[in-house]
Parts: structure tokens; sequence; C-alpha cells
């Protein structure tokens, strides 16, 4: 469930210093104006005034001059402060973002489709930035500019301060109507940006599929709806964005001309009242006029970017999607350097590690059903165990356990008497090889596909080849590039490759083998055994299958049945015949 996004949890995020730079260039229009009302009052014949004469003007244009030097200058430095917090803000909540996506097991059931994930990481997290570095920084501004200016105002004339406080509540009063709504129209056309994005690259990557089942017409116009759809949203976004700028335009235009009105009719004796002390002179008239519309200003900053709120939070609610942190913590981190969890676990021994199963239970999230149910098994350091049911009752979740993908509900598992949890699942998998059914081939040669970027001494690539019974194929194919999955391998091949993996890492003393042999024909079964088994000599050894020539090759065959009430359970544990 998505959880929403408040300013108060990541106001603090925004470089303050930056902000109040901000704050800061607004305030330096007072003095401006004062210079030009004076000076101007100064000017004109029969309104002498020591602030300005005839023999000053040069003097006084240069300090206005200075003041919009200094005034520009601030304000460039705070927004270049803030939009630099803004995307380093940014960067750590994608690396966040990222991490959990990457460290999420990819049993989990609820995983966003890549496409999707994608589209929120590169293109929808970019909203983030003009929130972070506009929107705050406006709001604070129209939090303190216009108490400050009505205060001046007041100062000359209490008519004219009461009708800025009269006009000022009218723009955040409609703001928040219109950005109500907003906020919930960028949100649904995130939603369906991802939407597309994942139904595009799903349809891409089964495009010969399509092609072969003669589905390409009835695909491109599913594509033609959702990115009708989008249109759609994306247009509903827009209309409120000018809408939300008709609104504001209207009333800061009306505020600046009920200001004009009093005061010229103040200055013509229509309205003699409003002033202190009797009637304005042309100066601090003059004056007023020159505040009222910086009054509106920060109000008007302030309702520009509130399109960019809606945005920001929306686009703040999809990345909290992806990331493991609660809402409330997502900003506080960042000014905290994003690191891996400190937690050490001990180093390896030379012993490959015993596995300790305690009274596990576990259940898929939304399912009622126990998996597992006090589930306890112990593997002796260097055992070789084969889990052995038919297929879908659970084995590979069990291994998944072991190797930390999932978490169980209750009891724990231990390696070397050290438990597998989220501080030290990603540092224990690294002495784990894993033997899965379906590896991803990435597009790339045989060789970078075994590697995965680790370096790879030739005469050691040369053995693993060799143990993998991979030489043919890399003979064959070793520097051709593969496709995307592994189209044109068979299903031996595959599981070679996967086995190849888990060997190329040299710290691999436990190798997990999900049903290492499903969908062979005997004699390539046979052969990937013969393989496994060499390769896990004086190694601790689990697989998950239903092959009884595989399993009773093991030291221990552990049976297991589906219990209606419990799960998985131990049904009998045998002896095997390893050879």
């Amino acid at each position: 469930m998505t959880t929403e996004v408040r300013d108060s949890s990541v106001s603090r995020s925004v470089s303050v210093k930056g902000a109040w730079l901000q704050v800061i260039a607004a305030m330096f229009w007072l003095p401006q104006a004062a210079i030009i009302a004076w000076v101007v009052q100064g000017l004109v014949p029969g309104h002498p005034d020591a602030f300005a004469g005839p023999q000053a003007p040069a003097l006084w244009a240069l300090a206005f001059f200075v003041l919009g030097v200094l005034r520009s200058a601030v304000q460039s430095a705070g927004m270049r402060i803030c939009t630099e917090h803004a995307i380093k803000t940014l960067t750590q909540l994608r690396f966040l973002a990222t991490r959990s996506v990457v460290s999420d097991t990819p049993l989990n059931r609820h995983r966003p489709a890549s496409g999707e994930v994608a589209s929120i990481l590169a293109e929808q997290a970019e909203s983030v930035i003009p929130y972070l570095a506009r929107f705050l920084p406006a709001r604070l501004r129209a939090m303190i500019v216009p108490f400050c200016i009505v205060l001046v105002v007041a100062w000359f004339s209490w008519a004219a301060a009461l009708v800025l406080l009269v006009a000022a509540p009218l723009i955040p009063f409609f703001m928040a109507l219109v950005g109500w709504r907003a906020q919930q129209a960028s949100l649904d056309q995130l939603d369906q940006m991802g939407d597309t994005n994942a139904f595009v690259l799903d349809r891409l990557r089964g495009l010969a599929t399509l092609r072969t089942l003669g589905a390409l017409e009835s695909t491109a116009r599913d594509i033609r709806q959702r990115a009708n759809a989008l249109k759609m949203r994306t247009m509903a976004v827009l209309r409120i964005a000018f809408l939300s700028s008709a609104v504001l335009e209207l009333f800061s235009a009306l505020g600046v001309a009920m200001v004009a009105v009093y005061v010229g009719f103040h200055l013509l004796g229509e309205l003699p009242f409003g002033a202190w002390g009797g009637k304005l002179e042309l100066g601090p008239a003059l004056f007023i006029l020159l505040l009222a519309p910086a009054f509106f200003e920060p109000l008007r900053d302030l309702a520009s970017a509130w399109h960019d709120r809606a945005s920001g939070l929306a686009a703040l609610q999809q990345l909290n999607r992806l990331s493991v942190l609660q809402t409330a913590d997502l900003f506080s981190v960042a000014g905290l350097k994003p690191e891996l969890s400190q937690v050490r676990v001990p180093a390896s021994t030379d012993r490959p590690p015993a596995v300790q199963i305690d009274h596990v239970s576990f259940a898929y999230p939304g399912d009622q059903r126990l998996l597992l149910s006090g589930f306890s098994l112990n593997v002796a350091s260097g055992e070789h165990i084969a889990f052995f049911a038919p297929s879908g009752t659970g084995k590979s979740t069990l291994l998944a356990l072991v190797a930390g993908l999932v978490r169980p509900g209750s009891g724990q598992v231990l390696l070397n008497n050290i438990p597998v949890s989220d501080e030290t699942a990603v540092q224990s998998r690294q002495r784990m090889g894993w033997v899965g059914q379906n590896p991803h081939i990435f597009q790339g040669s045989l060789i970078d596909n075994v590697a995965l970027g680790r370096v790879i001494e030739p005469g050691l690539l040369d053995t693993l080849m060799k143990q993998s019974a991979l030489q043919s194929v890399v003979n064959g194919r070793g520097n051709v590039a593969l496709a995307e999955a592994g189209q044109g391998l068979s299903g031996g091949e595959l599981l070679r490759v996967s086995l190849a993996r888990a060997l190329a890492n040299s710290q691999a003393d436990l190798i997990l083998a999900d049903e290492p042999t499903a969908h062979l024909d005997r004699e390539t079964a046979r052969q990937v055994t013969d393989n496994l088994l060499q390769a896990a000599q004086h190694k601790t050894l689990l697989v998950a299958t239903h092959d009884p020539e595989l399993a009773a090759r093991m030291d221990r065959i552990v049976n297991l049945v589906h219990d209606p009430v419990r799960g998985l359970i131990i049904d009998s544990v045998c002896p095997g015949s390893p050879s």
C-alpha cells in the first residue's frame, strides 16, 4: 500500500541556507523601492525631500544598481544551493530505491515490472528536483516576505495594509482547492506512464513469439490504447496546471488593482482616511504602490510551483513503492552516506558451512496457507543433501530460505551458527553458488555470461568450461553474442551455464541447486549430475529435485510431502549412494 508523502516529512531535506538566501534576496526590493519612491518625490516640484534632490539622483541610481547586483547574486546563490541539494537528494533516493529493487528476492510475487521500475527511476523521479529546488523555497518566501512587506506598508497606511491582508488569503485558498486535485491527477499520470512502459517492454521482449502467433496487430492496438490513456491523463494534469496559473494571476492582479485604486483616490482626496497622521505624501504613496506587486510575487511563485509540488509528491510516492524505507524516513537519509550494512559476518573458515534450519515457518504475503510450519533440519559441513518431492511442493522455497532470498515468518536459518538475516544475507551469499532452472542470459558472449563481470584467469576459465561441459558450446559460439534470455541455447546448455556461474565464484563452498536435471533427457541429466557432484566435492550441497537418480547419489535423501495443515514436512530421511 502506498503511503502518503507530506511536505513536513521532506521539508528538512531542502538546504535551509539556500532557501534563506532567496528570502534575503527578495527583501532587497524594499530599499530599492524606497530609493525610487523618494528620489521621484524629490524630483517633483513642490515635494522636496532630504532623502533625494536634484543634485543627487546619480548617487541614488548607483545605490539602486548595487542593491540590484547584490539581489541578483544572492538569489542565484540560493537557487544554486537548493538545486544542487535537490540533485544530491534525488541521487541518494535513487540509490536506495535501486538497492531495494536489486536486493529484493525474485520470488516476491509483488515485484513491479522492470519497465515500470525503469520508468520510475529514470523519468518520474526527475519531478522530485523542481519540487525540492523550487516549491519548498518558494513556500518559505511566501511565509516571510509578504508578512514583512505588510508590516512596512502598515507603517505608512493601515488601509493599504488591510487591502493586502484581505486579498492575500484568496490565493492560498484557491491553490489548495486546485492542488488537491492536481496531486491525484499527477499520481494517476505517473501510474499510467509506468504501466505503459512495463507493457511495451514486455511486448518487445516477446516480439518473436508475438510474430509467430500473428498477434502483432492486436499488440499494436493495445499499445495505441495505452498511449491514448496516457495522453488523456497528461492533458488532465496540464489543464489543472493552467487553471492554477489563471487563478493566481487573477487574484494577484485584483489585489494590486485594489491597492492602486485606494492610493490614487487617497492622493486625489476622495478617500482621505487610512494614513497615520493625515494624508500620504507622494513618496510613501509610490513606495506602497511599488511594494504591492512584491507582496504578491512570493505567492505567485508559490502558486506557479504548485504543480511541481503535485508532481514531486507523486514521484516520491512512486519511489517509496520501490524502497524498503518508510515514507517518514525517506528524506531523513538525505544527509547520510548510502552504504551497505555495516554488520560484519565472521570470515569463512576452511570448512564448508553447516546449515541449520530451526523451526522455520513461512507463507507468501497475501497467502493464508502456510508453506512451512516449524520445519527443522541440520546439514553437516560438506554434506550432500537431496530434498526429494514432486514439483510444486515448496522445495525451491526451502532453498530460497537458506539463501536469504525470502524471510521466514518465524524460526531462523543459520550458516555455521550465524543467522541468515537482512544484515547478513548479502555477505553470506558470497560463499554460495546457485544453480537455477532458468538462469537469465544477458545479451553478450557466453564467456561474459559465465563471468558476470568477474575477472577469471584463462586457465581457470578452461577448467570451468570442462567441469560444466560447455567446451563444445564455447567452441561454437564463445565470442558470439547471445540473444537476451538465451534464445538458441538448449535447456541442458542453460543449466550448464548456471553451473559454470556457480563454479566461477571461488569463495562458494555452499551450492544450492534447484531442479538441476528438470526437463532434460536421461543422458544430459546424467552428465549434469556428474558435473554437479564433481564441482561440489569438499563443499556443502543442497539439491531440490524430483529426479530419483540424482537424489540417490546424495549422502542423504530427505523425502518431503505436503501436509494440508502444516505444509511441507519431512516424511522420511534415508541414506543415498554417493559416488
